[in-house]
């Protein structure tokens, strides 16, 4: 684990201020859910995806298609994009 040197006080409501520059580097967006672990003492934030989330579309999908040993999810609309994508490149080659 890497220190930042950053320190942030607990308000009132239990809320803490992520910096802007953590949000930037590690693309935390408005609205962005956070998923909460803990491990011993340490809590530990990470940036939640959704596993079924395409990765050419963006949106959620009931039928995802996992690639490259599930490090890539699409749906099947963005399957067909991707594809077409691939056909239109590979005949410009």
């Amino acid at each position: 684990m890497k220190a930042t040197g950053i320190v942030r006080k607990v308000d009132e409501l239990g809320r803490i201020v992520i910096p802007i520059e953590l949000r930037r580097i590690l693309d935390i967006e408005v609205k962005d859910e956070l998923e909460i672990f803990t491990e011993k003492d340490q809590i530990v934030l990470k940036k939640f995806t959704s596993r079924k989330k395409c990765a050419v579309t963006g949106k959620d999908t009931d039928n995802p298609i996992s690639l490259f040993d599930g490090k890539i999810t699409v749906s099947p609309e963005g399957a067909e994009m991707l594809m077409s994508e691939l056909k239109a490149s590979h005949t410009n080659v």
